[in-house]
């Protein structure tokens, strides 16, 4: 205004809202919450199946005004915690119908439909390579080899000039004697101790 005044068309800061601003705020929020705690009633609502109900109408008609913005802005705005029970309870009405279920299959959507597809892909894709596993080792041989290499001992002499030749693994050459795998002399009973 050209007196100086406050101007109708710009908003008002925050601080120097007015008490009627406040008291038009709370009103308004109490309406929607009113409108949304209307109950359902089935008899007046014979519809075909799949049609919206008045309660989905409502908020669908919220939704197209922008007032769920402006709650979503009420509920996280850290300067307008005043409203928040009233916010929080207009919420609440908004999902009455809805089970957490429901809800939660709509918000995965169709990245969860994509999420049991590639599900689905892996584990076809996992049983394809234990197939091909199982092929594999049914083509192996089934008993084990257990030669374990032959090892020559230099410096150790054999019976004549050569290397002692050795045919276990290289771990039980700590053990080695001239008498590894002979078979020991039995003494006979009466010239035991």
């Amino acid at each position: 205004g050209a007196a100086g005044g406050p101007d109708s068309s710009v908003p008002q800061d925050w601080e120097q809202r007015q008490e009627e601003d406040t008291l038009l705020i709370e009103r308004i929020l109490l309406l929607v919450r009113n409108v949304l705690h209307v109950p359902a009633d089935p008899t007046e609502e014979q519809g075909v199946d799949g049609d919206a109900s008045v309660h989905d109408r409502v908020l669908w008609a919220l939704h197209i005004s922008g007032m769920d913005d402006l709650l979503k802005f009420l509920a996280s705005a850290q300067v307008e915690q005043q409203w928040a029970l009233h916010v929080l309870e207009i919420i609440s009405l908004m999902f009455r119908d809805q089970s957490p279920e429901e809800l939660a299959a709509l918000g995965q959507g169709t990245a969860g439909a994509e999420h049991g597809e590639d599900t689905r892909e892996l584990e076809t894709l996992r049983q394809r390579e234990l197939a091909e596993k199982r092929a594999r080792a049914l083509q192996r041989p089934s008993r084990h080899s257990r030669f374990g290499g032959s090892y020559v001992l230099q410096g150790l002499k054999s019976i004549g000039d050569r290397d002692v030749v050795f045919h276990k693994g290289l771990h039980n050459l700590k053990s080695y004697t001239h008498d590894l795998g002979k078979e020991p002399r039995r003494l006979p009973r009466h010239r035991q101790a």
